[in-house]
């Protein structure tokens, strides 16, 4: 059964005009790309759009930077501070933005939340209760490719792992490129399991990026009636 809005966060009846658009994957499975491609496609045609990227709170980065530094953040901790930055921006950005009649395209959710944070041993029910305020997408878009290629492509792309994106925090192991394949596996693992209660909708993340694009665009026009949602002109 797939979890309910939840009706607690200022949110009313009828209040909510907009739409609300997700993409979540791996890290390496090119979301951000898909992302953007669909947020500058939806504004080139004139629609209302607004973008919103996890992790991405002025007020809580530099209390999330300086414990990550310090590597001094338990799971819980970790969790509850990426809790925080979410509920800032979703209070200050992302439900005000769907009040207003806008789609809001948020690069990760709260299901990214789900994945990572019970795979370091957070309670999925606790962590469902944590986000409770945010209500479900209309579309997530869940960019699937194998394990192996998205972890190549960050490999490829970084000069140096971070502490706790490879997972060196749960002690999977002493060489943090392994760290971060075991890590990146779980997460996956957890992904696919949500997949079907919150009605992903699961991408081909091996394709192009242009095929990928062309699909995700049809999607959007087939589930979301884009008309309300053009601006007006004025003269």
């Amino acid at each position: 059964m797939v979890m309910g809005r939840a009706k607690n966060s200022g949110e009313t009846a009828g209040e909510i005009k907009g739409r609300l658009i997700v993409v979540e994957g791996l890290d390496g499975s090119g979301k951000s790309t898909q992302a953007h491609l669909l947020y500058e496609w939806l504004s080139g045609m004139g629609y209302k759009v607004f973008f919103s990227e996890w992790n991405s709170s002025q007020i809580v980065k530099g209390a999330t930077r300086k414990g990550k530094k310090r590597q001094a953040l338990t799971p819980t901790t970790f969790s509850l501070i990426h809790a925080t930055d979410f509920a800032d921006r979703y209070e200050r950005q992302i439900l005000p933005m769907l009040k207003a009649g806008y789609i809001v395209i948020c690069d990760r959710f709260i299901f990214t939340a789900f994945a990572r944070d019970s795979v370091r041993g957070c309670g999925l029910d606790w962590l469902k209760k944590i986000y409770g305020f945010a209500r479900l997408p209309d579309i997530t878009f869940f960019y699937k490719l194998p394990l192996d290629t998205a972890v190549g492509r960050i490999l490829q792309g970084r000069p140096q792992l971070k502490f706790f994106e490879a997972g060196m925090d749960l002690g999977l192991s002493d060489d943090i490129v392994e760290s971060f394949k075991i890590f990146q596996g779980r997460v996956l693992e957890s992904y696919l399991k949500m997949a079907k209660p919150y009605n992903f909708t699961v991408m081909d993340a091996t394709k192009d990026v242009h095929t990928q694009q062309e699909a995700a665009r049809k999607i959007v026009e087939s589930k979301i009636d884009l008309a309300p949602f053009r601006k007006r002109v004025t003269i």
